[in-house]
């Protein structure tokens, strides 16, 4: 199952409708969990969702949004004795931070937690990549955003696969360990790989929050199935995103338009719109694909996977 379990959607300040941030993206055995601000654990509970499948999480920035939920996820880890170790993602910078939240009340610590700073420039022109791992679900990468503490946005993209035929394979005579030959060489003879088997196209993911307009924002979306993006404020407050490093819906919206992005999840939204249409209505004006307006414990299904890479749609940049 690959789906996003949306937990919390406000942003600074949480309402009577929108808890803050958190949001759990299955993907098979890999299950990771993004920003888990305050009340998280409470909102896996009403989601049906459990903390023994964790296998990483994820924290863009140490605003309170986006991690106070993490003591109490760490302890309930702990407490359910989940037995295979949790990796912690977080920007190296916030070190202090991290520990505080580790440990920030006294209990029985049975579980083994993994921590994995991330660290890159984060000051001036934001560039280059501070991180990438390798994890079974595919090579995640974390990428320095603009705001006004050490951010990083994070993308998640499955390699191409191969799915062998296995009608024209038996049209062949090729069977048992001679696939596993043909699959390795690329070639059995006078038949190809190509000849009995089609790409199987890696999905990607990408997850960007508290960010003023840069050039990773775009590098983190390039071309993913689903972007999951922060909307903090409407048109009318552009200048204020830029001042505090958030984003507007419409920009938001440009931005999946010209990286190609396949499904938009627009959330972070700020307490002083109490109208969210028109978040969507915002982005609709620059988007054509398929937008979501991200509530509380809604589930998103990954968009289905494309026949080959060549019909993901080419990014373009104005």
């Amino acid at each position: 199952m690959r789906e996003l379990v949306v937990l919390g959607t406000a942003s600074q300040v949480p309402t009577r409708y929108r808890s803050q941030n958190g949001y759990l993206l299955r993907w098979d055995s890999e299950v990771i969990l993004f920003d888990p601000g305050e009340g998280t654990q409470r909102q896996m509970m009403l989601a049906g969702l459990a903390v023994t499948p964790l296998r990483r999480i994820c924290i863009t920035h140490f605003h309170g949004d986006h991690s106070l939920g993490l003591p109490g996820i760490l302890q309930r880890i702990s407490l359910d004795r989940v037995k295979h170790p949790v990796t912690v993602h977080y920007p190296a910078e916030g070190q202090e931070f991290y520990e505080r939240l580790r440990h920030a009340t006294s209990y029985w610590d049975h579980a083994e937690i993994v921590p994995a700073p991330v660290s890159g420039p984060v000051s001036g022109p934001v560039g280059g990549a501070a991180f990438a791992v390798e994890t079974p679900a595919g090579r995640l990468t974390a990428l320095p955003l603009w705001h006004s503490v050490p951010t990083y946005g994070y993308r998640l993209v499955e390699p191409d696969a191969r799915r062998m035929i296995p009608e024209r394979l038996a049209a062949h005579g090729i069977a048992g360990p001679a696939v596993g030959e043909l699959q390795r060489t690329g070639r059995l003879g006078a038949v190809t790989l190509d000849e009995v088997s089609r790409v199987r196209t890696g999905q990607s993911f990408a997850f960007v929050m508290d960010t003023g307009l840069c050039d990773n924002v775009y590098a983190l979306a390039e071309g993913v199935d689903l972007l999951v993006i922060e909307s903090t404020f409407l048109t009318e407050d552009t200048e204020l995103a830029g001042q505090v490093g958030h984003l507007t819906a419409a920009q938001a919206a440009a931005v999946a338009r010209e990286s190609g992005v396949r499904t938009l999840v627009l959330t972070h939204f700020s307490q002083r719109y109490p109208d969210a249409s028109r978040f969507l209505d915002e982005a609709r004006a620059e988007f054509a694909g398929d937008i979501v307006l991200a509530e509380d414990l809604m589930r998103i299904p990954m968009p289905g996977r494309l026949v080959s890479s060549d019909e993901r749609r080419p990014a373009y940049r104005k």
